[in-house]
């Protein structure tokens, strides 16, 4: 099964096969304006970069993101994972981006990104999850990616 990876009931039931629009959940703003430029010269449009719970969730409700790149610690009393549960019902891929990935990111995640990561270490995890969303298992995983899904178990998310 794919945790997050198919547009759910809230998203019309279609099947999400292109990543284009990408919300920033990130507190620490050298990080984030790294995020930013990265995704933007890859053609990704960033739909917004916040630092906390409340503008994570008026920016998912907005219905313009394709999947939530969040960190676990934010400002304010809510955290990343806050963002994930609340991206994951609503349908919405999430990729942790965080020096420690969440015991359960399983249940609410397509992934975790390790921190510290290079910019094409974060577009090749975009990459590898929108594959993943057309049905292609990937071969390959960028450095300090680990994938959840399907894969979970059998050893792939360990590639590199």
């Amino acid at each position: 099964m794919f945790f997050g990876l198919v547009k759910g009931e809230a998203r019309q039931g279609r099947e999400m096969k292109t990543i284009r629009n990408v919300l920033i959940v990130e507190d620490e703003p050298l990080v984030a304006f790294d995020n930013e430029h990265a995704l933007e010269q890859a053609g990704y449009h960033v739909a917004a970069t916040v630092e906390d719970y409340d503008h994570a969730v008026s920016v998912i409700e907005d219905d313009e993101v394709d999947i939530v790149i969040a960190d676990i610690a934010l400002h304010g009393d809510k955290t990343g994972v806050d963002v994930a549960r609340h991206a994951h019902e609503r349908g919405l891929p999430v990729l942790f981006v965080t020096g420690a990935c969440p015991v359960d990111a399983i249940d609410m995640a397509v992934g975790c990104l390790a921190k510290p990561y290079l910019p094409r270490d974060l577009i090749a995890a975009i990459h590898v999850i929108e594959a993943r969303l057309r049905g292609i298992q990937p071969t390959r995983l960028p450095a300090g990616l680990r994938l959840f899904g399907e894969a979970e178990g059998d050893g792939s998310d360990q590639l590199s």
